[in-house]
């Protein structure tokens, strides 16, 4: 792999660096719109066939993503350095050496994404349990209580997702441009993140907006979001880590 020397400490950057992390997705976007958005739909087709096979099929797409995340990340310096961009270049890293580290790093993230649902299920559950004995003993507050638990589930919920995303956001990249190991690779992740919180925080609040402005037109905005959010996370880690070689 490239550059397993070189220094993966994360800098900070400011907070207005996540606006420029849009712009400069947008600019390599332009470079090849078509075949971007030809992969996004692939990568999207993609999921949804996975997602068709009961159970084995949710928890491939998790173990995969990062693999198609990686070869993401590769096309995107491709494109920046001039190369052409292909739609084999999404299954680059189904090859080599890289794939192995990529699928580790899909199955610590599939480990997660299980404790998650684990943990907000049982507070669920027992916000459901409840609010039936509320409802049962005609309890006003037995019910206020079971909804005020399935509130904390939600906000448990998000907060766990937020964490898992800020372990998961650069370990692809920092996997397939500097070969740091899946584990080490989770946590400068992490680090990296809480470090430029608040340029994320921006990020963050201009996706959600794209989002729900993307999800107007049945959902159509996101053939052109789904791959501007990819290539932001591309973006974001040449500002943290520097441009790959």
């Amino acid at each position: 792999m490239d550059g397993s020397t070189i220094d993966v400490s994360p800098r900070a950057v400011e907070g207005g660096n996540g606006v420029a992390w849009w712009s400069e997705a947008w600019a390599l976007f332009m470079r090849t719109p078509l075949l971007w958005i030809v992969l996004a739909i692939l990568l999207f087709i993609i999921m949804v066939v996975l997602g068709f096979i009961p159970l084995v099929g949710a928890l491939a797409a998790v173990l995969l993503l990062p693999v198609f995340v990686g070869g993401w990340m590769l096309a995107a310096r491709k494109v920046e350095q001039g190369g052409a961009l292909e739609v084999g270049d999404l299954f680059t890293c189904f090859q080599g050496e890289r794939l192995t580290p990529l699928l580790v790093v899909g199955a610590l993230l599939l480990a997660g994404t299980v404790v998650i649902g684990l943990v907000v299920g049982a507070l669920g559950l027992g916000a459901v349990f409840g609010g039936v004995v509320g409802a049962v003993n005609h309890s006003s507050g037995g019910v206020l209580a079971a909804l005020g638990a399935s509130l904390f589930a939600g906000l448990v919920a998000v907060v766990l997702g937020l964490l898992l995303t800020m372990v998961s956001w650069f370990a692809p990249g920092l996997v397939v441009f500097r070969a740091v190991p899946p584990v080490e690779a989770l946590k400068i992740s992490f680090a990296a993140c809480l470090k430029n919180i608040v340029p994320f925080l921006v990020w963050g609040v201009i996706y959600l907006i794209a989002a729900f402005v993307a999800s107007i037109p049945l959902g159509l905005g996101w053939i052109l979001l789904g791959p501007l959010t990819i290539l932001a996370a591309y973006a974001s880690y040449k500002d943290v880590f520097g441009t790959p070689a």
